[in-house]
Formats: structure tokens, C-alpha cells, sequence
């Protein structure tokens, strides 16, 4: 019996440590965390769509065959308006500013338009005035709110294309008033606000919208017989004005390179 005891005793003392070690707590590393990606907006783009607009504008008749030169009326203002289309491209750039990110980018769109209105030059006559085409370059900047989702501010120079006017009687049958006044370009600035947002379906494809406001200088336009294109002695001094809306789809070269944001 002692015998035993004895060796219960030495089977116990050898077994404690080994139990003791099953028995201690276990640590783990804490996992490493991975950095956060997001979507790169450096690279260049093409984009295409449509949209709507107005021009408006200051009308001021004037008498030519006087030096200096007379006014006959009063300001009258006129406009048009009509849906365009448009095509483009740009090249962006994508950098961080604490924990925001930004985006700076230059582009330049060409629209072809049908935005027609009445001039009003308060002559007796109509006619209809055509926005045939616009093209701008300039330069946005813009603040990522999510990794997909760019607001941004817009400006830059602008050139539109206004067609020839024949003007028409405007008392009762409306013939042929017998004089016009010719295409003209006028050319100034832009200001546009918009958003852009990463379509989730096709990567590398986006939709932007924008609105922009284009003030035009103030061009004279003289008016002529539509016999033999003599000048009439009288012309007409326009400041024109755009606004327009417009929907696009972007293609993104580089869309997919992730720039990782540290922390």
C-alpha cells in the first residue's frame, strides 16, 4: 500500500506541468488590417449624349449712315429654344488632401444643336434664329464624396454658331421682308456645375450631368438686302447668353487601378 501511494505521488508531480501548460491562457496576434482601396480617377475619357437648352439675348438697332452712328430702339430682348447633342473628352487627375480626394482635370466638348427662337428687333418682321453649334475647352475641379461619386465645378472658353436670319413681314400674310442679316460666331466664357457617378454594370463606363452658362460677347450684325447683299444702312448689336442641361455617358480608359488610401 505504501508502494502505491509513493508512486501516485511521482505520477502526479511529473503530470502538473504538463497540465498546467494545457491548462494557460493562449494569445493571438491581433490580424493586420488591410489597407482601403479605392477607385483611381487619373486617366483620360470620351463621352457622348444630349441635352436641352436657351440662348437669350439683347437686341439693339441702330442707324448706320450717321457718324457716330445713331440708336433707333430700345434694347429688346429674344431667345430660343431646342435640344442639342454632344461629344467629348478630357483627361483627369486624382489626388489626395487629408482624407478627401480630389479630382482636377482639363476637356473640351463639341454640341450640335437646333435651338431656334425669334430675334425681335421690334422691325415689323419675325424670322427664326438658329444655335446650330457650340464648341468649349476648359478645365474642372471636383471632390470625390464617395469612391464612385464625383461633384465638380466646370470653366473655360466657349465659341457658338448662330446660322443667317430672313426676315419676314410680321403683319398679315408674312412675305419676304427683302433684307437679312448674316451667320455670325460669338465667342466668351463658361461657368457648369455637375456630378459623375461610376455605373456598377460595366466598368469603365460612367454618367455625367451638367448644367452650364455660357455669356457670349456682343457682336453687329449688319443688315442687308437679300437683292444683291447691299447693306441696308441699319445693323443690329446682340449680347447672347446659353444655358443649357446636358447627359452623357463616359467611357474611362483606366477605370479599375485602385489607389490605396493609408491610414
Amino acid at each position: 500500500m505504501k508502494k502505491l501511494v509513493l508512486a501516485l505521488t511521482a505520477v502526479a508531480a511529473f503530470a502538473a506541468p504538463a497540465l498546467a501548460a494545457d491548462m494557460a491562457p493562449r494569445y493571438a496576434k491581433a490580424p493586420v488590417v488591410a489597407p482601403v482601396a479605392v477607385a483611381n480617377w487619373t486617366g483620360c475619357y470620351i463621352g457622348g449624349g444630349g441635352g436641352y437648352g436657351l440662348w437669350n439675348q439683347e437686341n439693339t438697332l441702330y442707324d448706320d449712315t450717321t457718324a457716330p452712328r445713331t440708336r433707333v430702339t430700345n434694347t429688346q430682348t429674344g431667345g430660343g429654344r431646342g435640344y442639342f447633342g454632344t461629344v467629348g473628352g478630357g483627361c483627369d487627375y486624382q489626388f489626395p488632401v487629408g482624407t478627401w480626394n480630389f479630382v482636377v482635370g482639363a476637356f473640351g466638348d463639341y454640341d450640335f444643336a437646333a435651338i431656334k427662337g425669334d430675334p425681335n428687333f421690334t422691325l415689323a418682321t419675325i424670322g427664326r434664329e438658329k444655335l446650330s453649334s457650340q464648341w468649349s475647352v476648359g478645365g474642372r475641379v471636383g471632390l470625390l464624396v464617395t469612391p464612385q461619386l464625383l461633384t465638380y465645378f466646370s470653366a473655360g472658353y466657349t465659341e457658338a454658331h448662330f446660322d443667317q436670319v430672313n426676315l419676314f413681314s410680321a403683319f398679315a400674310g408674312g412675305g419676304p421682308a427683302g433684307f437679312y442679316f448674316g451667320s455670325r460666331n460669338y465667342s466668351g466664357y463658361f461657368l457648369g456645375a455637375g456630378d459623375e457617378y461610376a455605373l456598377s454594370f460595366l466598368p469603365g463606363l460612367f454618367w455625367k450631368t451638367e448644367y452650364r452658362f455660357s455669356d457670349l460677347d456682343t457682336q453687329t450684325n449688319p443688315l442687308r438686302f437679300t437683292a444683291g447683299n447691299a447693306l441696308t444702312g441699319a445693323s443690329i448689336d446682340s449680347h447672347k447668353y446659353v444655358h443649357t442641361v446636358r447627359s452623357e455617358l463616359v467611357y474611362r480608359f483606366n477605370w479599375g487601378g485602385p489607389v490605396v488610401a493609408k491610414y
